[in-house]
C-alpha cells in the first residue's frame, strides 16, 4: 500500500479572533458529557499518533490542528509517563496534583469531542516506548508540540532519530512533525534573529520578534493568530488493536529509580512503584496515574489552585471580562501581600502545562486594549503590562534555547557571572534533571547551611520571608515580588547562598515551575545574569510594610503571630516579653520548637540583616571585580577556589572572608548585552539607602562596559498594531 499524501506541514489560522473567542467561550459553558457525534475518520487518511506534553488543551494548539488537518483514518492521543520527570526532576505533590488534574480534564475534553476518545497514558519512557507504539499501531505520522527545554530537545531528537530508523527498517515513510505553540514566538527563531545569541534583554526580544513574519497575514512582530477549535476527533484503533498486554515488546519492567530526587515526597513508600507495574496501567486501560500510585499522600497536595483547560479558560474569561483590570494592570504595582484573591492572574501554571494558550491570552488582551483605545481610555504600557510579562517569558525561553543544559547552572554558563557563594553545586558530566548538577552541593559553611534550611522551612525569624516561603510550600505559588524578596534574601541580600539552591527549592514547590523562567529569575535576582544592580537589596522588613502595614499576609501564613500588634508584626523580637506572653507567642529558639497551643514559639532573626547585606554587597562587588563567568577555564577547573580563598569541607566557616584578587579581572559583559532595569519588580526597595559615594562605586562596578543602562521606556519600544 502506497503511503498517503500529506498536506503541507503548517496549521491554519482563523480569519477572525472573534470567531476563535466565541468558540472558546461556548466551550467552557456547562454541556452534556457527549456534545456531538464524531466526524467519521478518513478511510484513506494517515494513522496519527499525537504525543501530548506541555500542551494539555484542544484550543489553539498548532500541532493538534495540523494533525487533524491531515484527515486521519486513526487518531491516537497519548502521554508518556517519563521516569525522567518522576525521578530526576524535582516535582512536589502540588505540581503533580495540578498535572494529573490537567491530564484528566484533557481526557474528558477529548471524550466530549468523540465518545471513543480519551488521553491514553503510556507508563514508559518515550525514548523506549514511542518507536514500539509506532510499529505496533502502524502509525504514519507522529505529531507533537515543539519544546526547547534542554532535556526535551535531546529527548525529541532521540525519538525522531528512532522513527527515521524505523521508517528505513520497514521500508515505508513515517513522518515526524513538531510545531511550536508553547510561547509567543519560537525561541529558536528569536535566537536566530538575535545573531544566534541568547536573548538577555527585552530590547533584544522586541528587536528579534519584529523580524519574524507570523506567516498568517499578520504583522511582523506579532504572534501568530489562534488556530480553530476542533469540532470533533477521529476514532482511535479498536480495543483489540490497541491492546498491548499480550505483546512481548511491551512486557514492562520497573525503571531505574536512582537517583530519585523526589524520594522524600513518597510518604506512601511501599506503593511507590505501582505507577510502573504495566505499560498500560494496572487495568490495561491506559488510565491516568493517581497520586497514591506514585506513593504520594493526597493530603500532601494542599494547593487550592486547580489544573485543567476548562479551569484555565474560566479564569481567563473572568479577567478578560474585567476590562479595567486588563487595561490598567502593571505588574510592579500589584501587591505581593494580597491573597484570596491574589493581585495577579495566576495563569502561569496553565501556561506551563499548556492548559491555556499563551497566544490566546495575548490576543484576548489586544482586543481589550483596542476596545479601550477606541473609547479613549489609556492602556498600561510594555513591559509592565500583561503582554510585556509574556514577552519576559519569551526572553527566558530564548536564553535557555541558546544555552541548553548550561543555562540552568553556573558552571559552563557563558552569561552567568561567577560569584563565590556558599553551598556551591557539585557537577556531573551527564545531565541529571534539567541540568548537569549531580543533585548534591558542598557544605563549605555550616552557618550558611543552617540559614538555607531555615529559609526553606520558613523559620528565619523574619516574618515577611517566612510567610512567603510557607505560602510557597503549602499553595505552590508566590507573587513575583514575593519571589524577588526571598531570592534576594537567600543570595546577595542576606545569606550569601548559591542561587542554585534556591532554584532547586522553587523547582520542587512551584506549580508553575518551568526551568526557563525559574532559572532566569534566580540569575536575575542574584545579579548573576540579566541584572547587575547588586547594591540594591530588598529589605525583609521595610518591603513588606510598604505593601501590607497591618501585617494581614503574615497573620495568614505565620499564624503564631496573628495576635501581634502591627507595630511588631514585622519585627516580633522587639516586642516586650510581657506583650509576647499576652499575645500567645514567645520569640525564642530557631523555629524547630513551635511551642504549645497556649504559648506558641517563633524564632529570633537568624542574622543581622544590615550587617549581612553589607557583607554580601562587598563580596559580590569583589566577584564582579574579578570578572569570571561560568564558562571561564578557572571556573571549570576549580582554580577559582584559590582566587577567592575558598576551602573545601563542612567544618570551615572562614573561607567567605577570602579576598578576591583584581588582577584576574576579565572585564566583559557576555557578548556585549545590554541590561534591562527591573521592569517587573522595582529592585530598589532597600530599607536604608547606601551613602551616595558608596552607591556610585557600586554602580560603576555593576554597569556594562559597553554603555550605560538604559531606562526601560527608552529601551523597549513596540509598535502598536493599528486597530
Amino acid at each position: 500500500m502506497a503511503p498517503p499524501a500529506f498536506k503541507k506541514l503548517s496549521g491554519t489560522a482563523v480569519s477572525s479572533k472573534t470567531q476563535c473567542n466565541q468558540a472558546l467561550v461556548a466551550s467552557i459553558k456547562p454541556s452534556p458529557k457527549i456534545k456531538q457525534q464524531p466526524t467519521l475518520s478518513s478511510v484513506d487518511g494517515p494513522r496519527i499518533l499525537y504525543w501530548f506534553r506541555t500542551d494539555l488543551r484542544v484550543h489553539d494548539s498548532p500541532a493538534l490542528d495540523h494533525a487533524l488537518s491531515l484527515n486521519p483514518s486513526v487518531f491516537i492521543p497519548i502521554w508518556t509517563w517519563d521516569p525522567h520527570y518522576v525521578y530526576r526532576a524535582r516535582v512536589g505533590p502540588n505540581r503533580w496534583k495540578f498535572l494529573l488534574e490537567s491530564q484528566q480534564a484533557l481526557s474528558d475534553r477529548l471524550t466530549e469531542l468523540n465518545p471513543k476518545q480519551k488521553l491514553h497514558l503510556i507508563r514508559e519512557a518515550p525514548q523506549t516506548v514511542i518507536k514500539k507504539l509506532v510499529k505496533k499501531w502502524a502509525i504514519d505520522v507522529l505529531v507533537f508540540e515543539k519544546d526547547t527545554d534542554a532535556y526535551a530537545r535531546e529527548r525529541d531528537e532521540n525519538v525522531t532519530k528512532q522513527i527515521e530508523e524505523l521508517s528505513r527498517e520497514l521500508g515505508r515513510e513515517i513522518k515526524v512533525v513538531s510545531l511550536m505553540g508553547r510561547t509567543l514566538f519560537d525561541p529558536d527563531e528569536l535566537v536566530k534573529r538575535n545573531g544566534n545569541r541568547p536573548t538577555m534583554s527585552m530590547a533584544q526580544v522586541v528587536k528579534a520578534s519584529q523580524q519574524i513574519d507570523p506567516g498568517d497575514g499578520g504583522r511582523k512582530g506579532e504572534p501568530k493568530k489562534c488556530v480553530p477549535l476542533p469540532e470533533s476527533l477521529p476514532n482511535p484503533l479498536d480495543k483489540v488493536e490497541m491492546d498491548l498486554s499480550s505483546d512481548k515488546d511491551f512486557q514492562h519492567e520497573v525503571p531505574e529509580d536512582s537517583p530519585d530526587v523526589n524520594k522524600g515526597q513518597r510518604g506512601l513508600g511501599k506503593d511507590k512503584d505501582k505507577h510502573y507495574v504495566s505499560v498500560a496501567g494496572p487495568n490495561n486501560d491506559f488510565a491516568i496515574v493517581t497520586l497514591e500510585e506514585m506513593g504520594i499522600d493526597p493530603k500532601d497536595a494542599m494547593s487550592p489552585h486547580k489544573g485543567g483547560e476548562k479551569e484555565a479558560l474560566r479564569l481567563l474569561k473572568k479577567y478578560i471580562d474585567d476590562e479595567e483590570y486588563i487595561g490598567t494592570f502593571e505588574k510592579p504595582k500589584s501587591s505581593p501581600a494580597e491573597f484570596e484573591p491574589q493581585s495577579t492572574t495566576l495563569l502561569s501554571p496553565h501556561h506551563h502545562f499548556g492548559t491555556l494558550s499563551v497566544r490566546k491570552f495575548w490576543w484576548d488582551i489586544q482586543e481589550v486594549f483596542a476596545k479601550r483605545k477606541k473609547a479613549g481610555k489609556q492602556n498600561a504600557g510594555e513591559p509592565e503590562n500583561m503582554p510585556g510579562q509574556l514577552l519576559f517569558r519569551d526572553m527566558y525561553f530564548g536564553a535557555q534555547a541558546a544555552l541548553g543544559y548550561a543555562y540552568a547552572q553556573t558552571q559552563g554558563n557563558k552569561v552567568a557571572r561567577f560569584i563565590d557563594w556558599h553551598l556551591q553545586s557539585n557537577y556531573s558530566k551527564t545531565p541529571v534533571g534539567e541540568h548537569l548538577l549531580d543533585g548534591t552541593y558542598n557544605v563549605d559553611n555550616e552557618e550558611a547551611e543552617e540559614r538555607f534550611r531555615r529559609w526553606k522551612e520558613g523559620r528565619t525569624g523574619f516574618p515577611w520571608i517566612d510567610a512567603l516561603m510557607r505560602q510557597l510550600k503549602y499553595e505552590g505559588w508566590m507573587h513575583h515580588l514575593g519571589r524577588h524578596s526571598v531570592a534576594c534574601f537567600l543570595t546577595r541580600g542576606g545569606c550569601y547562598v548559591s542561587w542554585e539552591r534556591g532554584a532547586e527549592v522553587f523547582e520542587e514547590w512551584l506549580v508553575d515551575h518551568e526551568t526557563a523562567c525559574n532559572v532566569g529569575n534566580w540569575m536575575w535576582l542574584s545579579c548573576t545574569a540579566f541584572f547587575s544592580q547588586f547594591y540594591r537589596c530588598y529589605s525583609p522588613i521595610a518591603f513588606g510594610k510598604k505593601w501590607d502595614p497591618e501585617g494581614h499576609f503574615i497573620r495568614k501564613y505565620v499564624p503564631e503571630l496573628r495576635n501581634y500588634d502591627k507595630k511588631y508584626i514585622y519585627e516580633p523580637s522587639k516586642a516586650p516579653i510581657a506583650d509576647q506572653k499576652r499575645w500567645g507567642c514567645q520569640i525564642t529558639g530557631d523555629g524547630t520548637d513551635r511551642g504549645t497551643e497556649e504559648m506558641a514559639k517563633y524564632p529570633k532573626p537568624m542574622l543581622d540583616f544590615n550587617e549581612m547585606r553589607q557583607f554580601c554587597i562587598d563580596k559580590v562587588k569583589a566577584a564582579y571585580d574579578v570578572g569570571l563567568y561560568g564558562d571561564d577555564e578557572k571556573v571549570m577547573s576549580g582554580e577559582w577556589k584559590k582566587i577567592f580563598g575558598h576551602k573545601e569541607g563542612r567544618t570551615n566557616k572562614d573561607e567567605a572572608n577570602g579576598e578576591a584578587t583584581k588582577e584576574m579581572k576579565r572585564g566583559r559583559t557576555p557578548d556585549g548585552y545590554k541590561e534591562d532595569i527591573d521592569a517587573s519588580g522595582g529592585i530598589g526597595d532597600d530599607e536604608d539607602e547606601q551613602p551616595r559615594k558608596q552607591r556610585k562605586a557600586y554602580m560603576k562596578a555593576a554597569k556594562n562596559e559597553k554603555g550605560k543602562q538604559a531606562k526601560i521606556d527608552v529601551m523597549v519600544t513596540r509598535r502598536r498594531p493599528n486597530r
